[in-house]
C-alpha cells in the first residue's frame, strides 16, 4: 500500500506530557504541529502522577490552572517518611514563591486529555492517535520528517522540524542513531494499589526499614505504592511468594495488613524497570529530543513528568519564532540543550546520590535503623524543610513561558 502523506511545520513523536505539552504551546504561538501517540489513548496504570508546582506554575501563566484542577487530583503540602521507629518531615511546599504550594496528584491520563482538549481548540495543532513512529526520513543528511504506522495504513509526515518525545524507549533516538549515556540505577520498583479508607491518615508518606522502602501516595479512594527492591531482584520477590510479599508490606505499614490480600496475584503488581540515562547530544539536523527520549530519570522525587515539561517550555520559547520565519537553524536546537543540560544532569546527580547512598544502602541493611543526621536535623527545624521543597517541587532551572498567544484560535 501506497503511504498517505501529510505536511506540517513541526512533527512530534509520542504524546506524553513532553509532547503534548510541547504541542499545545507551539500550537498556541500559531506554529502548525502534529503530534503522534501510538496508543488508542492515554489511559496507562502507573505512569507519573505527580505535578508539581513548577508544571503548575506553567498551567497558571497559560491561564488554564483552573480548568485543570477541576479534575480529579489530590493536594500534598508536605512529604513525610518513617524510618525505623521514627516520623520525620521532609519537606514543606507551602513557603514556595509559587501560585500552588503543592503537589497535586492526577492520573496521567486526565492531564494528558486536558492538554489534548486545549490544544484542540487551535486548527493549526493535529493530534494523531495509533500512530506509530517507525522511521524516520531524511535527505541529504537532514532529518526531513517521520515515517509512522496508523490503522488506515503507512503515513509519511514531511515536516521542517522531528521531536523526540517517545519516551525512555524512543523509537526517534534509536533511528537517529543518537549515543546513550547510561548513568545507572541499582533499584528497580513494584507498583500497586491498595484500597483507602477515611480513618486512614491523609499523609502520602515513605516507610524505611532494613531491607526494605515502601511509599504510599495518597489518591482519595485508594493508596498508590510502591515498594522498591534491588535492581533486576523481581524474579527473587516472585520465588518468596505473594504471601511473603504481602507479609512485606504489612510489617512496613501495620495499617495495611488487612488490606494486602487485595494484591491477588503477581498480575495486581507492575514492575517499572528504573533507568537513569541521558543523551550525550539532543540534536542533529531537523531533529531534537526532549522529554525521557533525551534523559531518562529515576521516580526518586516524581520529577520525570516535570523536567519533561520544563523541556517542552523551553523549546517552545526558543523555536516558535524561528518555526514561525522558516529561520530554523541546527544552533537553535543546540540552544535547546544548553538550556536544559544544567538542570538534567543536577536532577540525575542528586537522584542517583539518593539511589546509592541512601536506598541502595537501606536496601542491603540488616539491623535496626535510624534517620541520618541530616533528615533529623531537617525534621527538628521547619524552617530547613522548604530546601527539599523548593528542590523537588520547583527543580534547578525552572521555565516559563514566554511565547505569545497565537492568532490561530477558533
Amino acid at each position: 500500500m501506497a503511504p498517505q502523506s501529510l505536511t506540517t511545520t513541526c512533527v512530534i513523536g509520542g504524546g506524553g506530557p513532553a509532547g503534548m505539552m510541547l504541542g499545545l504551546l507551539l500550537a498556541r504561538a500559531g506554529v502548525d504541529v502534529t503530534v503522534l501517540e501510538k496508543h488508542a489513548d492515554f489511559l496507562r496504570d502507573f505512569r507519573g502522577d505527580t505535578i508539581h508546582p513548577s508544571t503548575l506554575e506553567v498551567m497558571h501563566e497559560l491561564g488554564l490552572l483552573e480548568g485543570l484542577l477541576a479534575r480529579p487530583h489530590q493536594k500534598t503540602y508536605e512529604i513525610a517518611a518513617q524510618i525505623g521507629d521514627t516520623k520525620v518531615m521532609v519537606a514543606d511546599f507551602r513557603h514556595l514563591p509559587t501560585f500552588c504550594k503543592y503537589i497535586a496528584f492526577m492520573p496521567q491520563w486526565e492531564f494528558l486529555n486536558f492538554l489534548a482538549e486545549t490544544a484542540r481548540e487551535y486548527p493549526n495543532f493535529r493530534l494523531l492517535m495509533n500512530a506509530e513512529v517507525t522511521e524516520l526520513m531524511e535527505q541529504g543528511g537532514r532529518v526531513t520528517g517521520i515515517k509512522a504506522a496508523t490503522r488506515e495504513g503507512p503515513l509519511d509526515i514531511h515536516a521542517t522540524l522531528t521531536i523526540g518525545a517517545d519516551g525512555r524507549g524512543s523509537t526517534i533516538r534509536d533511528r537517529a542513531g543518537f549515543t546513550v549515556d547510561d548513568i545507572g540505577a541499582p533499584i528497580d520498583v513494584l507498583w500497586m494499589q491498595l484500597s483507602r479508607r477515611a480513618t486512614d491518615e491523609a499523609l502520602s508518606l515513605g516507610r524505611v526499614d532494613a531491607g526494605r522502602v515502601f511509599i504510599m501516595i495518597d489518591r482519595g479512594d485508594y493508596w498508590q505504592c510502591a515498594f522498591i527492591i534491588p535492581k533486576g531482584g523481581f524474579d527473587a520477590q516472585k520465588e518468596k511468594g505473594i504471601e511473603a510479599f504481602r507479609e512485606s508490606i504489612a510489617t512496613l505499614a501495620p495499617a495495611m495488613r488487612d488490606r494486602v490480600a487485595e494484591l491477588r496475584d503477581w498480575d495486581d503488581i507492575k514492575l517499572l524497570t528504573v533507568k537513569v540515562d541521558r543523551l550525550r547530544q539532543w540534536y542533529g539536523e531537523g531533529l531534537l529530543c526532549i522529554g525521557d527520549a533525551a534523559h531518562a530519570m529515576s521516580p526518586i522525587g516524581g520529577v520525570g513528568i516535570n523536567l519533561a515539561i520544563q523541556d517542552a517550555v523551553a523549546t517552545a520559547n526558543i523555536l516558535s519564532s524561528p518555526l514561525l520565519n522558516r529561520t530554523l537553524t541546527i544552533g537553535d536546537l543546540r540552544k535547546v540543550e544548553t538550556r536544559r543540560r544544567f538542570p538534567t544532569r543536577v536532577t540525575q546527580a542528586v537522584q542517583v546520590f539518593a539511589q546509592e547512598r541512601v536506598i541502595n544502602p537501606v536496601l542491603k541493611e540488616s539491623g535496626k535503623i535510624s534517620p541520618p543526621f541530616l533528615l533529623r536535623l531537617i525534621n527538628r527545624f521547619p524552617w530547613l524543610r522548604r530546601f527539599p521543597a523548593r528542590a523537588v517541587g520547583m527543580g534547578a532551572r525552572p521555565e516559563h513561558v514566554k511565547t505569545g498567544q497565537g492568532k490561530n484560535r477558533d
